[in-house]
C-alpha cells in the first residue's frame, strides 16, 4: 500500500468498524507493519484532535477506535442510543473493583474480601460486559477465574488497567494485590443503584 494511503485507509476502517479494532488485524488487512499502523494512528490522531473535527481517535490496550469528542456526547445519546445503561449497585461497583485491582481472581476469593455472597453482582457484571472468564486454576473443584474487559476500559475512560488509581488501602500477597475493604457487611448492597447519569458521566470519552 502507497503510504499516502495508510492514513485514511486506518480512518476508513475504524469508521466502518465502529468499535475496537486490533492493530494487528489491521496491519494484516492493510498489508503493511505494525509500526506503520502505530506511525499513521498518531497522524490521525492529531489530525482529529483540531477544533474543527467531530471525533477523536481513543487506544484501548492493542487496539483503535473512533470516538465522538467528548462535547458533543450528550446529542449523539439523544441521536443513536436509547439502550437502556448499565446501572450497577454497590454490591457490584464493589466486585469490579476487586476484580480490576485482583486480574484473574475466583468468586470465592471476591466473597472473601467482600465478606458475602457475590454472584448476583458478577452476573450483573457479566451481563454488562464489564468482565470476561479468564481461564481455571490449578485448585480443588478448578474455579473459574475473572478479570475486566475491554469494555470496563472504554466506560471509564482508560487506555489500559495500568492507568488507574492506586489505592490506599492495598496490601500485596504472593505477588497479587488484594483490595481491602470494609470487613462489615455493606448495608442494602444489593439494591443501592448508580444512576443511569452517574454512568453515562462516567462513560464521556
Amino acid at each position: 500500500m502507497d503510504k499516502d494511503k495508510i492514513v485514511p485507509c486506518l480512518e476508513a476502517l475504524l469508521f466502518a468498524s465502529g468499535r475496537q479494532a486490533d492493530i494487528k488485524l489491521l496491519s494484516e488487512i492493510m498489508e503493511v507493519s505494525k509500526d506503520e499502523i502505530e506511525e499513521a494512528s498518531k497522524v490521525l490522531e492529531e489530525e482529529l484532535s483540531k477544533d474543527n473535527r467531530g471525533i477523536q481517535l481513543i487506544r484501548i490496550n492493542d487496539g483503535l477506535q473512533l470516538s465522538t469528542k467528548e462535547e458533543f456526547y450528550e446529542m449523539a445519546v439523544k441521536l443513536l442510543d436509547n439502550r437502556p445503561k448499565p446501572s450497577l449497585s454497590q454490591a457490584a461497583m464493589e466486585a469490579l473493583a476487586i476484580i480490576a485491582y485482583n486480574p484473574k481472581i475466583t468468586r470465592a476469593e471476591i466473597e472473601k474480601i467482600r465478606g458475602v455472597s457475590s454472584d448476583s453482582a458478577i452476573n450483573r457484571l457479566l451481563e454488562y460486559n464489564l468482565i470476561e472468564e479468564a481461564g481455571r486454576i490449578d485448585a480443588p473443584g478448578r474455579p473459574m477465574t475473572f478479570r475486566t474487559t475491554d469494555e470496563f476500559l472504554r466506560l471509564f475512560g482508560y487506555s489500559s488497567i495500568g492507568e488507574m488509581p492506586e489505592l490506599p488501602s492495598l496490601k500485596e500477597d504472593d505477588g497479587q494485590i488484594e483490595l481491602e475493604l470494609d470487613e462489615k457487611e455493606p448495608e442494602n448492597s444489593e439494591s443501592s443503584d448508580y444512576s443511569d447519569e452517574e454512568i453515562e458521566e462516567t462513560a464521556k470519552t
